[in-house]
């Protein structure tokens, strides 16, 4: 049977982005940090750092092992052929050191929150050979065929605004930077889960867009961050396990929000597990009927979509 279920996202819903997920983890053993997946717990390093010693371990990313994430993303820019944008994805120092750091996932993040005060000096040093290493694997990506790349500060929210300051914002900025010289038509995105209490910092990285998760108000966080940056969000996901009717009133409400220009529409994080095929083709279908008036009564394209 010729349904969404046996094709390709792409193919299914034609997407004005695509993305080949790529866990933020992916890179580490390219510089020196193995771990592995277990079932239940996820992610696990099995020699966390946490000391001068454990910096030992570090070493220049060597891409070569990562090729197969470079033909990947050569495959599916050929595939889409100008139809889509191919995004990349890395994770942001910051939030990479919290796996490495902790030897997997974690609720608490005491052990790299305690570093800030106790062992600053290693923790600066494994941050700043993270930047080093994520800015080298972001230029890969666009040299391997990405239009644009997305920086997810996945744990950012969990700092004290403050500590965001000190311990994320500089080695996000540096990235930035790095890639601006290196890509300069490379558009950036930066994500952060529960990040209203950091919107304006986000902006000050220097990034084109900022994520907007479902918990912050589209039309405040349009208000805030001021007109000059393009936001992408923010629908709650867990609205695609809605009526389908609720679900088209929340993505008409979070367009008229964001506003008729400078917004990627899509969900406030990924596609829940589970999620029925049929509202996600649904969230298409109502995207793309949407249009807008300008006061002067002129149409406006359609938001475009990111999935």
């Amino acid at each position: 049977m010729d349904d969404a279920s046996s094709r390709k996202p792409w193919e299914a819903f034609h997407p004005d982005g695509v993305i080949i997920f790529s866990d933020i983890l992916t890179p580490l053993p390219a510089f020196g940090v193995p771990f592995d997946i277990e079932e239940v717990r996820g992610p696990v390093i099995q020699s966390p750092i946490r000391s001068e010693e454990g910096l030992k371990a570090l070493h220049p990313i060597e891409l070569e092992k990562l090729q197969f994430l470079g033909d990947s993303l050569r495959i599916l820019r050929n595939e889409v052929e100008g139809r889509a944008a191919v995004l990349g994805f890395v994770g942001a120092p910051w939030t990479i050191a919290t796996y490495i750091v902790e030897g997997g996932t974690t609720r608490t993040y005491t052990n790299i929150k305690s570093m800030c005060h106790t062992a600053p000096q290693v923790l600066r040093a494994l941050l700043s050979h993270l930047t080093k290493a994520i800015s080298d694997y972001i230029v890969f990506q666009v040299e391997s065929g990405a239009h644009c790349i997305q920086i997810f500060d996945s744990w950012g929210g969990q700092l004290p605004p403050d500590m965001w300051d000190r311990w994320s914002k500089p080695y996000i900025e540096e990235i930035v930077s790095t890639v601006r010289n290196k890509c300069p038509e490379t558009p950036l995105v930066l994500y952060i889960n529960g990040n209203g209490g950091l919107l304006e910092r986000m902006k000050g990285t220097g990034v084109d867009v900022i994520g907007l998760d479902w918990t912050v108000d589209l039309a405040d966080g349009r208000k805030r961050l001021g007109s000059g940056i393009s936001v992408q969000g923010n629908v709650d996901p867990a609205y695609l396990f809605s009526p389908l009717p609720a679900l088209t009133d929340e993505i008409q409400r979070v367009v008229r929000c964001a506003g008729p220009r400078g917004h990627i529409l899509n969900l406030g994080h990924g596609v829940l597990v589970g999620t029925p095929e049929e509202a996600v083709a649904h969230f298409f279908e109502v995207a793309r009927s949407l249009e807008f008036t300008t006061p002067q009564g002129h149409v406006v394209e359609e938001p475009k979509l990111v999935v």
